[in-house]
């Protein structure tokens, strides 16, 4: 593969040779491409009510690794599909951060990744991550009119025209330690939240950026040592932070190594701060351990906040038996089956700083969880998650949860077909909170191709409302969000 990518849009300079990682291969090879296309062969009708723009995140390398490759390492690709009046336009762009502008520069790859030895990395590292580039490749929303495309542990944060896709650079507001994989946009309010996490104390900082793209507020928040938060939650006047017992061994760390171990004997602690509060304001709330990559939503009930998230039951599996060589461990790490996350619901009382919780669902393993985002830290009713394919790290199908019935839906992408998040589109004029649709990209491996799928939201198990075939196969690919017409047009 090495040498220029004709991509129809760019030039990109590929080094990435052949080999038999098991997340370079599959529904995991990468893609080089570069399109704009408005010729899309759709298969039913695409629905008139729906305008806005569909965005996926990608990991998608382009040079070999220095060290051990892992597949959070791979450069940022972004997909778009915008729909408008029946219609669809599909685009891609790698985000041309400074790490991916100055590997293409030297025409190789110039950091090791999350498994190498930070000895070997030819460039310091990103924030507190050492010999890890911030390659954008993680999430992405959609604020003050701009795609944010961030990174798995903190990263710069980088600025997308939703349009054009053309890399508009770093968010000028982002702290010195830049800013989690997972800030959260208050639809209600147009702020964006957003935490960092650091090796140095306080630890933790969190921060407000307005609806203008300016940064409101920001404030430390103390932590006992070193953590690894991934995902924060965040109700109409409260923000919700967590410090799990899995965290880096701070012994390691002067040596450079960011290896996390678990501590089953320590509880998982929550932070609760004002959305505009100061530190003396917060409150610290216990619950039992594990840990949690991803929320669903919070709200306020009373004098207590609900939060709803995918408690693991087994943070640090055992290796996978029966994945390739060499990579056991790794693939352990990402699997779905093998951390065995639950949909599950802790209650802080802020009057009596009693913790309550229970598991709301423990059908099957349930992640990466959507909602409608127009009611987002506010009551809801419905969670729309996905299911992993045992062994890997890919996404197999859709489950609907009806938190109010206690009812499940359960939709299966198909054989040999994988897909991302579903985010919830909401219908003009709705009558019901599920009153909407959920797309997703969805690689069809048997058939060499990605799809762009969108199911009416109300009966899952109908089938897809419509299906739009997507010019080239995509590497898969994890987060995902929607915005309608007038965020994407709220431009600063």
């Amino acid at each position: 593969m090495a040498g220029m990518a004709h991509t129809g849009v760019n030039q990109v300079k590929v080094t990435l040779e052949p080999n038999d990682h098991p997340y370079r291969n599959g529904a995991w090879t990468p893609l080089f491409e570069e399109l704009d296309r408005d010729d899309l062969k759709v298969i039913g009708e695409i629905p008139t009510d729906i305008d806005g723009i569909y965005v996926r995140n990608t990991e998608n390398p382009v040079h070999d690794s220095i060290g051990r490759y892992h597949p959070f390492d791979g450069d940022g690709m972004i997909h778009t599909l915008r729909i408008k009046d029946g219609k669809a336009v599909y685009r891609n762009r790698f985000v041309r951060t400074e790490g991916f502008e100055a590997e293409q520069a030297e025409g190789g790859p110039l950091w090791v990744g999350i498994m190498g030895k930070p000895s070997d990395s030819k460039r310091p590292g990103w924030g507190a991550h050492g010999s890890v580039k911030d390659s954008s490749s993680t999430d992405v929303v959609v604020h003050a009119g701009a795609i944010l495309s961030t990174f798995y542990q903190c990263g710069e944060g980088y600025r997308l025209d939703p349009d054009t896709l053309a890399t508009i650079g770093k968010a000028d507001w982002v702290p010195e330690d830049g800013i989690s994989a997972h800030p959260k946009v208050d639809e209600a309010t147009g702020e964006l939240l957003f935490f960092n996490y650091a090796t140095q104390a306080p630890y933790l900082h969190y921060g407000v950026v307005g609806p203008d793209n300016q940064l409101k507020h920001f404030v430390p928040i103390a932590l006992p040592g070193p953590r690894l938060p991934h995902d924060m939650a965040f109700t109409t006047n409260y923000a919700i932070f967590n410090d799990c017992p899995l965290y880096w061994q701070e012994q390691l760390l002067d040596r450079g190594l960011r290896i996390p171990a678990y501590h089953p004997d320590e509880p998982t602690r929550f932070g609760i701060i004002p959305r505009m509060g100061q530190p003396d304001e917060i409150k610290w709330f216990e619950a039992k351990p594990t840990y949690v990559l991803h929320w669903a939503n919070a709200f306020e009930d009373g004098d207590e906040i609900i939060l709803d998230g995918y408690f693991q039951n087994d943070p640090v599996p055992p290796p996978l038996t029966d994945f390739p060589s060499g990579y056991e461990s790794m693939g352990a790490s990402i699997d779905l089956h093998s951390f065995k996350p639950e949909l599950h619901r802790w209650r802080f009382n802020l009057k009596t700083g009693e913790t309550k919780e229970e598991t709301l669902f423990d059908d099957y393993p349930v992640e990466f969880g959507m909602i409608n985002q127009q009611i987002a830290g506010q009551p809801y009713r419905y969670a729309y998650s996905v299911t992993g394919e045992p062994g890997w790290f890919l996404f197999n199908g859709l489950t609907k949860h009806d938190l109010e019935t206690g009812d499940a839906e359960h939709i299966s992408f198909g054989e040999q077909r994988f897909g991302s998040e579903a985010p919830f589109i909401p219908r003009a004029n709705a009558q019901s909170e599920d009153d909407g649709y959920l797309i997703s990209f969805i690689t069809d491996m048997a058939q060499d191709r990605s799809e762009c799928v969108i199911w009416d939201a109300r009966k899952l198990s109908a089938g897809p409302v419509c299906t739009i075939i997507l010019p080239h196969r995509i590497s898969s690919g994890t987060h995902a969000t929607w915005a309608s017409g007038a965020q994407i047009e709220a431009s600063t």
